[in-house]
């Protein structure tokens, strides 16, 4: 077995990016042959000095990727972001310390070209802690029992005076971006779309090989003609022994900017004929959905977890980025064993605005980097964390006085896997 110090952690270069490409199949369990096909539709998302790769010799055996960001603060603020993806080991070198490595170099040039936080979608939850990430949104799916919602069978079109309308790929990459700006800006926890995401979700790109099978596009437009919602869902085939409609229409993804165009297009997709079940695709965890239905009953959760990520690379600027529900001050003793930040810092917050400082103050609150990225988007509660043991209360209340400068009336979503 070779040392893993005689493995080579760096940047590949062009001319190793099949290699890299193996390898990464290989640890996602897929085919390890790419066709030159592939390798050209992936070259998309060569950057120089962005893709590591781990090597014994001359094979590749493990894989890391990041990309530039902008992630939605409260309040609005878009945050430069390190996007991790793209992590693998091969089975043959696992537990050699390789991903430390890897993510080391990565998080030390991300702080060094001046991110703040950096983030990723873990495919396993116990992985990421380690390197100072806090799970800091959640997803939740449902699947819709249509005939039991109580919907009225009879409807055929928005009661708003807005419209449905049927589009394709091409109207998607026309409209979708500036769709998708609106709704992100609003939206803490919802990261940047490159033009890339456009192409691979309306079969320009292929990123993993597959045929592509159209899927249906539909755009609402408010009564004014504005485009305030889009949704590209698929649907399948099947029958009952009565000859019996018993299909199920699948959501890709739904964007909507306001409640009416979300109102919309679930009352859309559950209208259509011959379909009995909507699976929503991956959503927010206080999604509307349900409560849109006259039976929310008949929305039943199907798969609810953790969904992005978050490590904070710069605490100040991080805490100083967002809004508050309040005014107050807190001091705070972030632990952060990588050193890329932490401290002491004292928060002072109100709803214009925020500074934060370093102090030699007491600490109300001891946390790590990991819990403070929980909180930092307003999902997670401090007094949650406390009686976890996960955060330590220096001061009487100080936990209670973090949720209520910290927490959201809505709770952060990010619609993207990356």
């Amino acid at each position: 077995m070779t040392r893993s110090a005689d493995i080579d952690v760096r940047p590949i270069t062009e001319a190793e990016f099949p290699d890299w490409n193996r390898a990464l199949n290989t640890g996602f369990l897929q085919a390890p042959a790419i066709s030159e096909e592939l390798l050209r539709a992936r070259r998309n998302q060569f950057v120089p000095g962005r893709l590591l790769g781990a090597f014994d010799g001359d094979r590749c055996v493990a894989t890391f990727r990041s990309f530039a960001q902008e992630l939605t603060a409260v309040g609005g603020a878009l945050v430069p972001a390190d996007a991790v993806s793209n992590v693998t080991v091969s089975p043959t070198h696992r537990r050699r310390g390789l991903l430390t490595r890897m993510m080391a170099q990565d998080l030390a040039a991300a702080k060094e070209r001046g991110d703040v936080v950096a983030t990723l979608i873990a495919a396993e939850y116990p992985i990421y802690g380690r390197y100072g990430f806090g799970p800091a949104t959640t997803m939740a799916e449902w699947a819709v029992d249509v005939p039991r919602a109580g919907l009225d069978p009879r409807w055929a079109a928005p009661e708003d005076g807005g419209r449905i309308d049927l589009v394709d790929g091409e109207d998607v990459r026309k409209l979708g971006p500036e769709l998708h700006e609106r709704l992100r800006r609003a939206q803490p926890g919802a990261v940047s779309r490159a033009e890339l995401w456009w192409q691979t979700r309306t079969g320009v790109l292929s990123m993993d090989g597959s045929p592509w099978r159209e899927p249906f596009y539909a755009v609402y437009r408010s009564a004014a003609g504005e485009v305030e919602g889009m949704v590209s869902y698929r649907a399948d085939d099947r029958w009952g022994d009565a000859k019996q409609p018993l299909n199920t229409a699948t959501v890709d993804w739904l964007l909507g900017t306001t409640p009416a165009a979300e109102r919309a297009l679930w009352r859309y997709l559950c209208s259509i004929d011959w379909v009995v079940t909507v699976k929503s695709g991956w959503r927010a965890p206080d999604d509307l959905l349900p409560h849109l239905l006259p039976d929310p009953r008949a929305a039943r959760i199907t798969t609810q977890a953790d969904w992005l990520w978050v490590r904070i690379l710069d605490v100040v600027r991080a805490l100083e980025s967002r809004t508050y529900g309040g005014t107050g001050s807190l001091v705070l003793e972030v632990d952060d064993r990588d050193r890329l930040t932490g401290g002491r810092w004292r928060l002072e917050a109100s709803e214009t605005g925020a500074s934060c400082t370093p102090t030699t103050q007491g600490a109300d609150l001891v946390l790590g980097v990991g819990e403070l990225a929980s909180l930092w988007l307003g999902d997670e509660s401090a007094v949650r964390l406390a009686a976890l043991g996960r955060v330590r209360e220096e001061r009487a209340g100080a936990a209670r006085v973090a949720d209520a400068l910290l927490r959201t009336s809505r709770r952060p979503w990010c619609p993207d896997l990356f």
